[in-house]
């Protein structure tokens, strides 16, 4: 009865692992306790009504409910002002708002995590593009990051000699094998920055991040934080968009970058999304958790079978993403097929590497979710490149996610 594919030997290699995470379990559901209660409290304070889901059309002028949204996500992240709109396609055009709003010809982009995600290759110019930021006279640097922390002596030498108008930290590892930055890391780095260049403005990428831990960026430093709605902040109900939070000034100048000078915030209709946006951030603390459940589940369970993952399932977490090396092309796309057969959404669909837009790789993705890229959703992807790394992330609920892992280990136990 309900035969999903799933071998015997993994189901019980499952119920041993579900035993010996049961402590990490309950860490997780302590901080998802403490960021509903975070949510619940911006929700009553903002006094949500039934009119914030009402939609606006054409120019988008008094939305209430965009408005009080904007409020509510100043609240959760402690910070001036907030910018949380569906004409955001991704995380990455947050970002790219965000470079071309704050920074000007002559100005230094400074990336102290080492190079972003690939996504911004031709953003910032490292891949040539007539559209980059380089084509506009903006210079870029990077320091990398050492033993998977800050570089801190290389950056205060580097800001002792060098003016920097921003500052890009990218929180979550993108694809590569470093570890992510933990808030500790990020306040200990930006209590020196600031020591050294007071007015350099912080921006951190904060996707994958939020509600992991029971502190944003914002609230240890950061002057503008950007992260996507169709990962955690979205719940899985959000069917697109993101948001940019931080100081006022700031803020206004990216929501005048993504409409126009003059009108910024005052315009952009909703269509309908209200009630999806705030649905899906009332749900984020319960679907993060059990995202963080699921990959924790997969940590142990692979490391057991002799795999190389980060982290390690008792390991604090910064985000909800897990690295599996399989130091091999085929056990790679095998797994993600795993993944993609134990979806409720495609999973027939057989995964295939493809020419993906944005990437330098070829790339295998699964994604059976019900929003198009959704990494909240149980997902799985990776670059053709040694050493072969899948990068695992999301699920709506646990038990969901732990069908899914324990469907793609069905796929490779052997």
């Amino acid at each position: 009865m309900f035969d999903l594919g799933i071998k015997e030997e993994v189901s019980i290699l499952v119920e041993e692992a579900e035993k010996e995470c049961s402590e990490v379990f309950h860490k997780i559901e302590k901080i998802e306790e403490f960021n509903s209660r975070k949510v619940l409290s911006a929700f009553q304070k903002n006094e949500i009504t039934e009119l914030a889901f009402h939609e606006t059309t054409g120019y988008g002028y008094n939305d209430y409910g965009r408005d009080t949204i904007e409020k509510i996500y100043k609240d959760i992240f402690q910070c001036e002002d907030a910018l949380v709109r569906s004409q955001f396609i991704s995380g990455s055009h947050a970002l790219n708002v965000c470079f071309f709003a704050l920074l000007r010809p002559n100005d230094l982009l400074l990336s102290i995590t080492g190079k972003p995600y690939d996504t911004l290759d031709e953003v910032i110019g490292i891949k040539e593009n007539p559209s980059s930021l380089k084509s506009f006279g903006i210079r870029y640097d990077q320091i990398e990051l050492k033993e998977n922390d800050f570089d801190y002596e290389k950056i205060k030498e580097y800001l002792e000699k060098t003016p920097v108008k921003v500052i890009e930290i990218q929180r979550s590892k993108g694809y590569s094998t470093r570890k992510s930055i933990s808030i500790e890391k990020l306040e200990k780095v930006i209590q020196l920055i600031k020591s050294i260049q007071k007015d350099a403005i912080i921006m951190i990428d904060n996707c994958y991040c939020e509600f992991v831990n029971d502190r944003e960026p914002t609230e240890v430093g950061a002057d503008i934080v950007v992260g996507s709605l169709i990962k955690n902040l979205g719940g899985g109900i959000a069917p697109n968009g993101a948001y940019i939070v931080g100081k006022k000034e700031l803020v206004i100048l990216c929501g005048e970058r993504l409409t126009l000078a003059g009108e910024g915030k005052e315009v952009g209709p909703t269509l309908g999304i209200n009630k999806q946006i705030l649905q899906g951030l009332y749900l984020a603390p319960s679907v993060v958790a059990s995202a963080l459940k699921t990959v924790v589940l997969a940590s142990y369970v692979l490391e057991k079978l002799g795999y190389q993952v980060e982290p390690r399932y008792k390991e604090d977490r910064v985000d909800i993403v897990e690295t599996i090396i399989f130091h091999n092309p085929e056990t790679l796309i095998e797994f993600t097929r795993g993944i993609q057969q134990g979806s409720a959404i495609d999973s027939n669909a057989v995964v295939e590497a493809w020419d993906m837009p944005g990437y330098e790789d070829k790339v295998v993705m699964a994604s059976g979710s019900f929003t198009q890229g959704s990494s909240i959703e149980l997902s799985c992807d990776g670059p053709l490149r040694e050493p072969y790394i899948a990068y695992l992330q999301g699920s709506l609920t646990y038990s969901y996610g732990k069908l899914g892992i324990m469907k793609a280990i069905s796929k490779i136990v052997n």
